[in-house]
Formats: structure tokens, sequence, C-alpha cells
């Protein structure tokens, strides 16, 4: 599966604005310059783990809802993992997962 940066910008822009952050505030407190947090944002440049992790803490978002949209405070937040996983296994192997599953799902444990 290739990653698709500028939805990975999309989702940084978009967490950024629901912090009220300018491009100007955000880049300072991660001590980058604004051109690349735009060309970051457009998704025209990649940024490294570190500087992921500190957008991350600045922008109360998880590492994996900038990465691939998944938030695990959301209550359906494999859906999509899941849909790919099974979509990318013979039809034996899904009935067998979800049978395995089932019985998870099932269980008395929590």
């Amino acid at each position: 599966m290739a990653i698709d940066y500028s939805i990975i910008g999309q989702r940084i822009k978009k967490a950024r604005l629901a912090k009220n952050m300018t491009q100007e505030d955000l880049a300072e407190q991660i001590d980058i310059s604004v051109a690349f947090l735009s060309r970051v944002e457009r998704g025209n440049s990649h940024i490294n783990l570190k500087r992921l992790n500190q957008l991350c803490g600045l922008l109360d978002v998880t590492e994996g809802y900038l990465l691939n949209g998944a938030s695990s405070s959301s209550e359906n937040y494999l859906n999509k993992e899941f849909s790919e996983l099974l979509e990318s296994c013979s039809p034996d192997k899904q009935k067998l997962i979800y049978n395995v599953a089932q019985v998870i799902a099932n269980s008395d444990c929590e």
C-alpha cells in the first residue's frame, strides 16, 4: 500500500486549523520553516518521524490518525484495516478469520 502524502498533509492541515493555529505558529513550535510546512500540508514534502511525533503532540492527534486516518478514540477505527485485510485474503481465509473473530467476540473475556 503506497503512502499518500497529500492525504497526510490534509489531515495535518485539518488538525492545525481545528486548534486555530497558523502555519507560522506550528512551524515555529517544531522548528521548521513555514515554506516546508506548507509543502508538507500539500503533500509535496515528507515529514520525518520526529517531527510527526511533535506535530501529534501539539495538535492532539495520534500518529495513526495522521498516517491512515485511524483514531483509536473512534468506535470504528479498525473498520478500514479489517476491510483491507479481508480483501487481501482468499474466501477460505476470510471464513476462518470470521470464525475466529466470532469466537473472540462471543467470549466472556474483555
